[in-house]
């Protein structure tokens, strides 16, 4: 296990984190050590150029089981790669730079887009947006505190 550095910030293994790009103030995502690069679960994702530029729009929603609060965001495609999931599927996803807020600390990170329905989280944390001051403690959770009572109630569709 590598060694925490003084400035590092101990997080659970799931956290309540926000996408200020998005807009999303809340989202739970699972910190996942064992994931290189982060990604989101997104919905109606389509490219499209801009100014020569490739971007793609998607939509975010941030709640399991519902599009309540539902938010389409557009981003550059910083990257195209492709990606092994858990269940040893491979795919090509597109990449973005989004700005992540986590206990208490903003930071950007590559996030790739997918479908991550089968999966009990919205967002998942990886190793390269870890590495930017965060240790990972697998016992504990919400060390950066639980949305409010509305959130989390709505995060499980009611």
């Amino acid at each position: 296990m590598a060694r925490a550095t003084h400035s590092s910030i101990p997080a659970g293994w799931r956290e309540w984190v926000s996408l200020p790009d998005a807009p999303v103030p809340w989202i739970k995502a699972k910190l996942d050590t064992g994931a290189r690069t982060s990604s989101l679960h997104v919905f109606d994702c389509e490219e499209f150029t801009r100014d020569g530029v490739d971007w793609v729009r998607f939509d975010v929603h941030p709640w399991q089981e519902t599009r309540d609060d539902s938010v389409t965001v557009e981003l550059p495609v910083h990257d195209r790669r492709r990606v092994r999931s858990s269940s040893g599927h491979a795919e090509e996803r597109i990449v973005v730079l989004m700005t992540i807020r986590m206990l208490e600390r903003t930071f950007a990170a590559e996030v790739t887009l997918t479908n991550r329905d089968a999966m009990g989280f919205r967002m998942l944390i990886g190793r390269q947006a870890l590495r930017q001051g965060f240790v990972v403690d697998s016992a504990r959770s919400y060390l950066g505190g639980k949305a409010p009572k509305p959130v989390r109630r709505a995060n499980r569709g009611k």
